[in-house]
């Protein structure tokens, strides 16, 4: 098949390769000039799949209203709050239910296991050299912050999820250069998780794509998808339009707009977060790998020669607008943990990302119920550690094969039930 797919950050890139490889004709449209400029830029780079649940969870909206009241809340409401946004907070509420949380969550790392897998097997068959380190540690300042994890781990124990529950001086064997002076009560360890980064893994698989075929173009501002003829691609500005034997539709936040003339109206919210990249100043003060503060949620990551702190979520706001006192959390929290590991004073990259959120977790993969256009969107803060596997039953979906996993939920019909 002639196959357009519509975005370049990582679920576009894994999926133009995972077509690629099948033997179809792909080209990728993307509105930014490279690849993975958006969501995929500068997130935290970790893939664990155990801890990939759903933002909607019994409890959650009393949790979110706390944060807002915190000054180092991890969740925060920006003006102006858009319709869409409003819209996206009402059906988030309602999927709060216990009932729906754990299906949702239960998809997801059925999703997130499989990726994971199939991220490896991609990096080993391609033989990819990018910047990546195994194990991931979740910091527990407070035996009430180790009280209330417990639940987590049940969920990790169901899921099969690799874990040990350690106390302060063996989290400090195994990320000895965690501060000494920060109080820490325990921490979980996941040696089977990892962090990696996605940017660089999707520009390595790009070039792979390219070497099967696929061809990118980029600075391309799409029009909407026509409903007289869905599979047209044209530019924004107007040009002639170019048919395809099908058109996959993974471009983040910008998704909704584009299918919205078909009839769809996805639930489709934006929910930003930031991060900050330093170069190490010293490397035996920086972390090994990834940790993730509990009670912050914000991770720190070693990326090669360099540190990044990632966390916040934050609804409405303007795009292009890095809120400072998400900054100073993620200042914070670095400094709280590995004081003296990078260099401040300069080079410090500072990035804010639109999170492509559905409000009740799960992506959608799959048909689109609109002849030829397929859907794989609505990763949220997962994307990376959902893209490989989302990417394979997609192409599988495609090709009218079992993608052998259950893939009940991930369907568009989940949301119009709603």
């Amino acid at each position: 098949m002639k196959v357009a797919i519509v975005g370049a950050g990582i679920i576009g890139v894994t999926t133009a390769w995972e077509l690629a490889s099948d033997g179809h004709e792909v080209m990728v449209f993307d509105r930014r000039g490279a690849a993975a400029e958006e969501s995929s830029f500068a997130n935290a780079g970790v893939v664990a799949p155990g801890y990939v649940t759903p933002w909607a969870a019994p409890g959650m909206r009393g949790k979110v209203l706390r944060s807002l009241l915190s000054t180092h809340g991890a969740v925060k409401l920006r003006w102006p709050l858009s319709m869409r946004d409003l819209h996206w907070m009402s059906h988030w509420q309602r999927a709060c239910k216990l009932e729906t949380y754990l299906a949702n969550r239960a998809r997801l790392q059925r999703l997130a296991f499989y990726s994971r897998t199939r991220l490896r097997a991609i990096t080993e068959a391609c033989e990819l050299d990018y910047e990546r380190s195994d194990g991931y540690l979740v910091l527990l300042r407070s035996k009430r912050e180790k009280k209330l994890v417990q639940a987590g781990l049940e969920v990790l124990r169901t899921a099969g999820a690799k874990f040990q529950e350690v106390d302060a001086d063996e989290a400090r064997k195994i990320e000895p250069a965690l501060n000494a002076d920060t109080a820490l009560a325990g921490a979980i360890y996941l040696p089977d998780d990892e962090v990696a980064n996605c940017r660089q893994f999707a520009q390595l698989l790009k070039w792979e794509a390219e070497a099967l075929g696929a061809q990118f173009h980029f600075n391309c501002d799409l029009a909407p998808l026509k409903r007289a003829a869905p599979t047209e691609l044209s530019l924004a500005t107007g040009s002639e339009s170019h048919r395809f034997d099908a058109v996959v539709v993974c471009a983040g936040v910008a998704s909704a707009d584009l299918l919205r003339p078909l009839g769809l109206r996805l639930p489709l919210a934006p929910v930003y977060g930031h991060s900050i990249s330093a170069n190490i100043r010293e490397p035996l003060s920086a972390p090994r790998s990834a940790v993730m503060d509990e009670r912050y949620k914000v991770a720190i990551s070693r990326l090669g020669l360099r540190v990044r702190v990632a966390g916040s979520a934050e609804i409405g706001g303007s795009p292009g607008r890095i809120n400072p006192a998400s900054l100073q959390t993620l200042y914070k929290v670095l400094q709280d943990w590995f004081p003296g590991a990078v260099t401040l004073r300069s080079g410090v990259q500072q990035w804010k990302g639109a999170r492509p959120m559905l409000p009740d977790g799960p992506p959608i993969i799959g048909p689109s119920g609109v002849p030829g256009v397929w859907l794989n969107l609505g990763h949220g803060s997962s994307g990376w550690a959902l893209s490989c596997g989302s990417a394979r039953v997609l192409a599988d979906l495609m090709q009218g094969r079992d993608p052998g996993i259950d893939l009940e939920g991930f369907g568009l019909e989940r949301l119009l039930q709603h």
